[in-house]
Formats: C-alpha cells, sequence, structure tokens
C-alpha cells in the first residue's frame, strides 16, 4: 500500500536554503522510490491557517517512506533546515 509524505509549512526558509534543502530531499526521496505529487504551487486555505508551502511525496510502501525520513541522505538535507523553516511532517498510510 502507498504512503505518503506530507509537508505543511508555517514558514519558509529562505529562497537559497530551500532550493539547497530541495536538491538534498529530492536525492533521498528518488533512493527510496518516491516521487513528489505536490511542491508548492498555488493554493487557497478554505479552513484552519493559511500555509506558505505544502509538499506532498508518494511512496510505494509505508516502510520506504520511514526508511527515507530515518536515510542518512535525508538526515543531511534536514541539517540544511535546522532553525531556518518551521512545517509539520507526517507519514500517511494511503488507502
Amino acid at each position: 500500500m502507498k504512503a505518503y509524505w506530507i509537508s505543511i509549512y508555517e514558514k519558509v526558509a529562505e529562497t537559497e536554503t530551500q532550493k539547497e534543502y530541495g536538491k538534498k530531499a529530492t536525492v533521498a526521496i528518488q533512493k527510496y522510490s518516491g516521487k513528489f505529487l505536490v511542491r508548492g504551487g498555488k493554493n487557497i486555505s478554505k479552513e484552519g491557517s493559511i500555509s506558505p508551502r505544502t509538499v506532498i511525496a508518494e511512496f510505494p510502501s509505508f516502510e520506504d517512506a520511514v526508511k527515507c525520513y530515518n536515510s542518512n541522505e535525508y538526515k543531511e538535507a534536514l541539517k540544511i533546515l535546522k532553525g531556518k523553516a518551521i512545517r509539520n511532517l507526517q507519514i500517511v498510510e494511503g488507502i
């Protein structure tokens, strides 16, 4: 069963930091057969707080999504964002 990383930002890092994070995160996500379904773009908040950025990545399985998040490659990407962005990231199993 597929799984998804759903990342909703409250505060986005400066452009260069976000780009650097994105490059490293993409390498990790692709290593675990993940692909982006949503990566920013236009959005409207109909309920709850407005978010400046939402990212959704799809993985073949819940296990792959968790392995990716815990991987050394993704840990390197996370170091770039530390203290520079605020977000909520959940790993959710699909139906």
